[in-house]
């Protein structure tokens, strides 16, 4: 894939990313003109929004940091081994900053 091409893919990512956590970010307490039975449900929406929020937030900055590796010249090298992640992890995930092998060791740790 060539450089052009992930930096649209990683540019439409960011943006799309972008526009989800501006609506993730609307007021979720927005439901409390229900009544008070449904007031359980209203907080249960708004710790899924939370944890959605958490996830796109991540997942932006780790867009964000593929465009500064792209930049910089080192896109598509692991940032552990230094090796070249494989074609098909950056097809799958274009902000992919390990191979295989060292992302699965990094989860091991966590």
């Amino acid at each position: 894939m060539d450089a052009t091409t992930v930096r649209m893919r990683l540019e439409s990512m960011l943006a799309e990313l972008d526009r989800s956590i501006g609506v993730l970010r609307g007021d979720p307490l927005t439901g409390w003109e229900r009544s008070l039975a449904d007031a359980g449900s209203v907080l249960t929406d708004a710790d899924r929004t939370l944890a959605m929020l958490e996830v796109a937030t991540e997942q932006r900055r780790a867009v964000a940091e593929a465009l500064r590796r792209l930049d910089e010249g080192i896109y598509g090298r692991c940032a552990d081994c230094g090796q070249a992640v494989p074609e098909g992890r950056l097809e799958a995930r274009p902000e992919a900053a390990r191979c295989v092998r060292c992302q699965a060791r990094r989860e091991r740790r966590r």
